[in-house]
């Protein structure tokens, strides 16, 4: 129970910043770094956290219904600019994949 509690309040926490910061940065991605932080720090063990992460994980699917049923309901606003979002998926997918492997490559490098 007190695993749950911990993310909650990294999440509540987490909004709230971003409320005040003026929601440039997603509240859900302050709560995240939060967690990171108190968990390196040790304020949260692992332990603690572990079986509320599992059970959310295992619900996330259940977390995916909201959006694929605002996809369906707009399909045909999204048939209208599939060569956009082909486009926008297709470079950011590539920007990712050369950030992630440009961060281990750096990261790596440091380590030797």
């Amino acid at each position: 129970m007190i695993g749950i509690l911990c993310i909650l309040i990294c999440w509540l926490v987490g909004n709230g910043l971003s409320q005040l910061t003026g929601n440039y940065i997603s509240g859900n991605i302050i709560g995240m770094i939060l967690l990171f932080v108190a968990l390196s720090l040790g304020w949260v063990r692992a332990e603690q956290v572990r079986p509320a992460a599992k059970f959310l994980l295992g619900a996330m699917a259940l977390f995916f219904v909201p959006y694929g049923v605002g996809l369906m309901d707009s399909y045909r606003v999204i048939l209208d600019n599939l060569a956009a979002v082909v486009v926008a998926s297709v470079v950011s997918t590539v920007v990712v994949l050369l950030v992630c492997g440009w961060t281990y490559q750096s990261l790596t490098k440091h380590k030797r």
